[in-house]
């Protein structure tokens, strides 16, 4: 989203591009949101996206560039939706628009009806190869950082999560978890050996509680034995 920017701000002033070829139109003004975070600004990402889109959508023009970064995505997950649904169907209603490009995770805005229905809207995403539906492993696909028409059906965030090194316990539940939501299942208690031996030592730390004698036991021989067991 920035290069686009970047490209677009670099070709008004005679500068190169990084492409072989390029025809950009004349453009009056870039607007971007984009998540900015500002150290110094009282308010939050959100609202600061808030403020960027209200700012695009009151003085952009037909010649305009407007970059939407995950707008929405700051908020529950319905109300980022209907934000940014709302958001493209203004841009879409216009009678000249200008140019809108929107990166977006919200999928689920395609269901329900959320966008109307023009030739203004042409969606697009990073293809990717894959041996198999299921791609279980990192291993299965490949990036092909290519821009292809059409709309992602799968976020492959495992895959990435398993790209950036995250430990193999972490994406095996959050697999589990992922599993779940989809299908609605009842989600399973998290067990491992470290867990099953913490059981055990809370299971013998409540057995001595109940079998000791508040009144005729020794209560700091009590501790020791329940910390003793502990370690």
């Amino acid at each position: 989203m920035k290069q686009v920017a970047l490209i677009v701000f670099l070709s008004h002033i005679g500068s190169y591009v990084p492409a072989d070829a390029a025809t950009v139109g004349l453009t009056d003004r870039i607007f971007c949101a984009m998540g900015s975070k500002f150290m110094t600004a009282e308010q939050s990402t959100f609202m600061i996206d808030l403020h960027q889109v209200g700012i695009m959508l009151r003085h952009a023009s037909p010649r305009s560039l407007c970059l939407m970064d995950e707008f929405g995505k700051g908020t529950l997950t319905e109300d980022g939706i209907g934000l940014l649904g709302g958001t493209i169907n203004h841009f879409v209603s216009c009678y000249d628009p200008p140019k809108v490009l929107v990166c977006t995770h919200l999928t689920e805005i395609f269901d329900n009806s959320c966008l109307l229905e023009s030739d203004r809207i042409k969606c697009y995403t990073m293809s990717v190869l894959s041996r198999d539906k299921d791609c279980a492993d990192v291993e299965d696909i490949v990036f092909l950082y290519r821009l292809v028409p059409g709309r992602a059906l799968l976020s492959y965030g495992l895959h990435c999560a398993q790209l950036a090194g995250l430990p193999h316990e972490v994406l095996t539940r959050a697999a589990l978890i992922l599993d779940t939501i989809k299908n609605d299942n009842q989600m399973e208690r998290l067990v491992s050996e470290d867990i099953i031996a913490q059981d055990q030592q809370y299971k013998h730390a409540v057995e001595k509680l109940l079998g000791f004698d508040a009144q005729k036991g020794d209560l700091l021989h009590f501790f020791e034995e329940i910390f003793a067991s502990q370690s």
